[in-house]
């Protein structure tokens, strides 16, 4: 899990990226493909299975790996880009 802060040109690239929101919660998540982000809205904390934690919010770029299980701590209502692969 990787959490930066995005370029102008990582940014633009974005803009055809699909989009997810979820409210305020807690849940389990397994990445069975790359997936990058990039937080529209809100924050939250993602604590993987050997107990590495990220925290992230509006403006973050996220990385998650391949085979990342993990468990997802919404603590804003979030909104994000995603691409996979």
């Amino acid at each position: 899990m990787r959490v930066w802060k995005p370029s102008a040109e990582e940014i633009k690239a974005t803009e055809k990226w699909g989009e997810w929101s979820k409210e305020v919660s807690d849940f389990p998540w397994y990445y069975d493909d790359t997936e990058t982000c990039y937080i529209l809205e809100g924050e939250a904390t993602v604590k993987d299975s050997n107990g590495n934690e990220v925290h992230f919010g509006k403006g973050d770029m996220v990385q998650f790996k391949q085979g990342v299980k993990c468990t997802w701590n919404i603590r804003r209502d979030i909104r994000k880009k995603f691409i996979f692969g």
